[in-house]
């Protein structure tokens, strides 16, 4: 929240006021420890008392880059926004230097064109010095009309892209601006005054051509001043009709640059679509195909069951048929010597040889094949009755 800008703010140059500040920059004053404790609830009235504190200017320094405390309270005006009659009044204080360059560099930021030239032209007659932190954070000095010539004609200050205005000569082609008065030429009117005064007559006709010679009333000097003036002039429109014909090159390049980005993102996405499409359809069809496995398996295992089952129901009737009619087939199973056969007539399913050897290896146990006629019927009875045969 000690972040934001206030409600009540307006928009420069068509963005936040503290968007002038670049993101880094930005976030680097945000954890400031200054800005932290100083810039805290600060207003356009408290504001000055800290203004009168500075004792140097400066963007960053440091290894880390650490914003002066004069670039944070330039990020405090850009987030309270303070009237533009207070702004004068920081401009116009000869009290304290760092106050007035705090608000000249406020008012380049967010000022008009008309307004940048108008209150920061007078402030070239400030000569006054200047402590300036240097990024390898030691000090240098400089002045103030260094400062603000810095601010009218450089792109960068203090670590910040300052907004571009328009040319001074633009201005005044356009009725903007008046022409600008150096402010020794009153000086030098009123010096030329007295001496003009003070000289006798016959050297006033002299001195005069002299004197408009020096001062560049000469018609020579008149043409050759204006076609300096006028070469500077063409420099300066040529200089901005380059800068505007590589800045539009290069936005055209930037352009072009954001158009084939564009366009690898959209068949990036394109084939993300078609490998997610794809995907989904393998799925489905394994889905189909394990679906198809598993009704299979499950048919098989219930036909597997149901012939489990139809067995086991065949067996169990088989074998209460065989309980039923197992005494009858116990006294009559030895006293024939035909193999042994189901009450229904049928044979078993055993293999005859598997039977054979049964029915021998019953005869053999119970004795009735003994060479003693008398022991053999024997035996017979008591296979008969269910008992073990006589040893001998």
């Amino acid at each position: 929240m000690a972040n934001r800008t206030d409600p009540a703010a307006k928009s420069i140059r068509g963005t936040n006021p503290q968007n002038l500040v670049e993101k880094i920059l930005r976030s680097k004053i945000y954890q400031n420890t200054y800005w932290k404790e100083q810039c805290f609830g600060l207003t356009a009235e408290t504001l000055v008392d800290k203004a009168m504190e500075l004792d140097h200017l400066g963007g960053t320094y440091g290894g880390n880059r650490k914003p002066t405390p004069f670039m944070c309270l330039v990020m405090k005006m850009l987030q309270i926004q303070p009237e533009k009659e207070i702004v004068i009044e920081f401009i116009k204080n000869e009290d304290y230097k760092y106050v007035r360059v705090l608000g000249a560099f406020y008012l380049r930021l967010t000022g008009t064109d008309v307004d940048v030239y108008r209150y920061l032209e007078p402030l070239y007659n400030d000569y006054r010095k200047l402590r300036r932190k240097l990024p390898d954070g030691q000090f240098s000095l400089t002045h103030v009309d260094e400062v603000i010539d810095e601010l009218l004609t450089n792109d960068y200050s203090c670590d910040i892209a300052l907004p571009r205005i328009k040319r001074r000569w633009n201005l005044e082609s356009l009725g903007s601006l008046e022409l600008r008065r150096s402010a020794l030429e009153e000086d030098f009117e009123e010096e030329e005054e007295k001496e003009d005064n003070y000289q006798p007559a016959d050297e006033l006709d002299d001195r005069a051509y002299e004197k408009d010679y020096y001062r560049g009333r000469s018609p020579t000097r008149e043409r050759e001043r204006d076609r300096r003036r006028d070469g500077h002039r063409h420099r300066d429109r040529d200089y901005d009709k380059d800068y505007d014909r590589d800045y539009d090159r290069d936005y055209e390049r930037e352009r072009g640059r954001g158009r084939d980005r564009d366009r690898d993102r959209d068949r990036d996405r394109d084939r993300e679509r078609d490998r997610d499409r794809y995907r989904l359809r393998d799925e489905k069809d394994y889905g189909r195909e394990r679906e198809g496995r598993e009704r299979d398996r499950r048919d098989r295992d219930r036909d597997r069951g149901r012939r489990r089952s139809r067995s086991r129901s065949r067996s169990r009737s088989r074998d209460r048929k065989d309980y039923d009619g197992g005494d009858y087939r116990k006294r009559h199973a030895r006293s024939s010597a035909s193999p042994r056969r189901h009450g229904d007539g049928h044979e078993d399913d055993e293999p005859k040889k598997k039977k054979e050897k049964k029915e021998k290896k019953e005869k053999k146990d119970d004795g009735t094949d003994h060479p003693d006629p008398e022991i053999a019927e024997a035996n017979r009875l008591r296979a008969s009755l269910g008992l073990k045969p006589l040893k001998v």
